[in-house]
């Protein structure tokens, strides 16, 4: 990454409700901050990422309310 400039790079993905589906990924940027990217389908329900993340990480995406969050089919 170039020091110079704001870079992210993919670091997991969000895995859908349905267990199988990439809805989304995890990013973090040079900067340290975590960011989520949806697919065109926009927010949606998580039930895992994966890889895992630090409690700490899944604190700083919150996590918690990505579970909550309607389904695409919903």
């Amino acid at each position: 990454m170039n020091e110079n400039e704001v870079e992210g790079v993919a670091i997991a993905n969000l895995i859908a409700a349905d267990e199988k589906t990439i809805v989304g990924w995890v990013y973090r940027w040079n900067t340290g901050a975590l960011a989520i990217r949806w697919d065109m389908h926009g927010p949606q329900r998580v039930s895992r990422i994966y890889p895992d993340l630090s409690d700490a990480d899944k604190a700083e995406i919150d996590f918690a309310s990505l579970t909550q969050l309607p389904c695409r089919d919903d």
